[in-house]
């Protein structure tokens, strides 16, 4: 299911929520009539949290069905309580915070920046049970703000090259394609939050730029 949302004016829903294809982590404040819409549109449970006492969890995480990568400053009383929600929590030892602006992966693969260090690369490798490629897309580091990754397509920013598009589906294992959200805007994982079961995006997203999202995110049956 795809959903257009209003966040209070702000269109970075992928900056404050962090979704796996289970589990949603969203801010403390958000209010409950969003939460019903990502239950409904992306068919998982909600948890409520902060991340280094911020509500950008978004920004500052970013995980697959294995687990969540987060920012080496999240505090000790956050790990616990995801941790008792059932998710694997592993911070990174970079002095990157900002994991899932550098960081997009699926089930299949990761790509993070090529700033990411060797010690955060086998964190996550081990932790998400998966293999970490470290290059740049469209002239950028911010991997994960410049796409939407989920098991079943990609979504990227568009002056994303061809060979760049084809070394993404060989990561994620799934078929990708580029566009944007929100009226034009291309950091499209910024403004997007996405799984196997459906998008919400930014509430001024145009009809063709949510036809290019159902197309590319698998949602259309074949």
């Amino acid at each position: 299911m795809l959903k257009r949302i209003d966040l209070t004016g702000n269109p970075n829903l992928g900056v404050y929520m962090a979704v796996t294809d289970e589990i949603a982590i969203v801010p403390l404040n958000l209010p409950t009539i969003m939460e019903n819409s990502i239950k409904e549109a992306l068919n998982v449970e909600v948890i409520r949290s902060s991340i280094s006492g911020s509500n950008l969890i978004g920004a500052l995480s970013v995980g697959n069905s294995k687990g969540l990568i987060v920012s080496p400053y999240i505090f000790d009383k956050e790990i616990e309580a995801l941790e008792s929600a059932g998710i694997n929590v592993a911070k990174i030892p970079d002095k990157y915070t900002a994991v899932g602006n550098i960081i997009a992966l699926n089930d299949s693969g990761a790509i993070a920046t090529p700033l990411l260090s060797d010690a955060s690369v086998e964190i996550i490798e081990s932790m998400l049970e998966l293999k970490v490629e470290r290059f740049s897309i469209a002239n950028s580091n911010i991997i994960g703000s410049l796409s939407i990754v989920t098991n079943k397509g990609a979504l990227l920013h568009p002056k994303t090259s061809t060979e760049e598009i084809e070394r993404v589906e060989k990561v994620f294992k799934v078929q990708a394609d580029i566009g944007t959200v929100g009226r034009g805007i291309p950091l499209v994982g910024a403004c997007s939050i996405a799984n196997s079961s459906g998008a919400i995006v930014a509430e001024n997203t145009t009809g063709p730029e949510m036809a290019r999202i159902e197309e590319s995110l698998g949602f259309l049956e074949k």
